[in-house]
C-alpha cells in the first residue's frame, strides 16, 4: 500500500513537468513531436512554393523601413523559440488584422495587424503566436494527421473570421468536425508557446491579452459570436482566459518588461504616412461607346407606357419604319 501511495503522490509532479509548459526548456525540447509525413527539407520546399503563390496573389509592402522593423522583431522572437526551421517574415498590404503562417517558416503579416497594435509588445505577441506554429510544425502535422497532402489545407491563419487570406477561413463551414478539433488544439498550443516566446524575448506577456482583446472585439462586431461554432479557432473569450492562466502558472515574475519602443512609434507614424500618400491604382481608359443610326429611338421605346391612347401615339411616333 505504501508503494501505491508513493506512486500516486508522484503522478501530479510528473504531469507538472511537461516540457511544453516550462519556458526554461525552450530550445532543448521538441515541441513538434507527433505524426508527420513531411521531413523538414520537404516542408521547407513546400513552404517556398506556397509563399510564391501568396506573393503572386497579394501585394507585398515594398517599404524597407517597415519591412525590416517587422523582420527584426520576428528574428528576435525566433531566437527565443523552439523552431528548428529558419523564419522568414514579410509584410503584405491589407486592412484586416491578420497573419498567415506557411510550412517551412514563411510568415506574412498583414498591415492591418500592425496598425491595430498599440504597443510593440502587442504586435510581438501576435507574431509570437505565428512563430509557435512554425516551431510546432502544425501545418504539416495537421496535414499528415488527416492524411491530406493538398497545399490548400495547410496554411494557418491567425484569425480566419477576418477575411481569411488563403481560403481556409472563408470555407470553415466545410471543415470536418475532426479537422476543427485539430485546428483548435493547435491554436491553443500556439497561444501557450507563443506566450512563452514573448516572455523569453523580454516583452510584457500581457501584450498577448491586449492584442487578442482588440482583435476578438473587432471580429465580434463584424461577424457576430454565432460564427464561432464553426470556427477553426477556439472561442475568443476562452483563449483570453487560458492566456491569463498560463501567465500565472508558467511565467516567473520579472522586475521589468518591454512594453513599447520609440522604434514602434516611429514605424506606426511612417506606415500611416505611407497609407496617406498611397497613389491610386491606375485605371485603364474605357473603350468608346459606339452607336448605330436609330439607336436613340430604340432606347426611347423602352420607356414608353404599354397602354393608353397617348401610349399608342408615342409608340407610333418612335416606330422605325
Amino acid at each position: 500500500m505504501r508503494r501505491v501511495a508513493a506512486l500516486a503522490a508522484l503522478l501530479p509532479l510528473a504531469f507538472s513537468q511537461d516540457p511544453k509548459k516550462d519556458p526554461d526548456q525552450i530550445g532543448v525540447r521538441d515541441v513538434s513531436k507527433g505524426i508527420n509525413f513531411y521531413s523538414i527539407q520537404r516542408e521547407m520546399a513546400l513552404g517556398k512554393a506556397l509563399a510564391a503563390d501568396v506573393e503572386k496573389s497579394h501585394k507585398l509592402l515594398t517599404d524597407k523601413g517597415v519591412s525590416e522593423y517587422i523582420n527584426r522583431i520576428g528574428q528576435n522572437l525566433a531566437t527565443h523559440s523552439d523552431t528548428k526551421i529558419p523564419v522568414i517574415v514579410k509584410v503584405i498590404e491589407g486592412d484586416e488584422p491578420n497573419a498567415i503562417t506557411l510550412p517551412g517558416g514563411y510568415i506574412f503579416i498583414q498591415t492591418g495587424l500592425i496598425k491595430i497594435a498599440d504597443t510593440e509588445a502587442q504586435l510581438a505577441a501576435a507574431m509570437a503566436h505565428e512563430i509557435a506554429h512554425v516551431a510546432a510544425r502544425h501545418g504539416t502535422r495537421q496535414a499528415s494527421h488527416s492524411q491530406v497532402g493538398q497545399a490548400a489545407t495547410i496554411p494557418l491563419i491567425f484569425l480566419p473570421g477576418l477575411g481569411g487570406l488563403c481560403g481556409l477561413g472563408a470555407n470553415r463551414l466545410l471543415v470536418p468536425a475532426a479537422g476543427l478539433a485539430d485546428s483548435r488544439a493547435n491554436e491553443k498550443e500556439a497561444d501557450m508557446l507563443g506566450l512563452q516566446y514573448l516572455y523569453k524575448s523580454g516583452y510584457d506577456p500581457l501584450g498577448m491579452v491586449e492584442i487578442f482583446e482588440r482583435i476578438f472585439s473587432l471580429d465580434d462586431r463584424k461577424h457576430g459570436k454565432a460564427t464561432r461554432a464553426f470556427s477553426t479557432h477556439p472561442d475568443g473569450d476562452q483563449r483570453l482566459v487560458e492566456v491569463q492562466k498560463n501567465i500565472e502558472a508558467q511565467l516567473k515574475d520579472r522586475s521589468q518588461y518591454v512594453v513599447n519602443t520609440s522604434d514602434f512609434d516611429k514605424m506606426q507614424v511612417h506606415l500611416a504616412a505611407l497609407e496617406w500618400d498611397k497613389k491610386p491604382e491606375p485605371v485603364a481608359p474605357k473603350a468608346p461607346t459606339l452607336h448605330k443610326p436609330g439607336d436613340k429611338f430604340i432606347s426611347a421605346k423602352k420607356f414608353v407606357p404599354e397602354s393608353g391612347a397617348a401610349a399608342s401615339q408615342m409608340k407610333e411616333a418612335y416606330t422605325i419604319r
